[in-house]
């Protein structure tokens, strides 16, 4: 199974996520390495990643005109899951404390 990971780079279409790739090349008469970009299409069928989250994706047959790749798993986010808040209570209000005074 191909697998490539990329960057969200838009979520806005229903069940579809655009996911940019970089790629690494080397020039074969110079040899210098040179970066290329490519953006893929991927079936997101929850719509659960947003922009700049980082996935994995894998090739599939066709599911649409551009959409033959689907998500894995997500790597990271960038923003963390939310945690449910704890109950704060309030500790009892204490008398604030004279200073202290020095006798000559």
């Amino acid at each position: 199974m191909r697998t490539k990971t990329g960057t969200v780079t838009s979520s806005k279409m229903k069940d579809t996520i655009v996911v940019t790739v970089h790629t690494h090349k080397s020039h074969s008469k110079y040899k210098k390495r040179y970066r290329t970009t490519k953006k893929f299409h991927a079936h997101d069928p929850e719509n659960q990643y947003k922009e700049d989250d980082t996935v994995t994706i894998y090739e599939t047959k066709p599911i649409s005109k551009l959409k033959r790749w689907t998500v894995v798993k997500p790597e990271e986010s960038k923003v963390e899951p939310q945690k449910p808040e704890e109950e704060v209570t309030e500790a009892p209000a204490e008398t604030p404390l004279e200073p202290n005074r020095l006798t000559a």
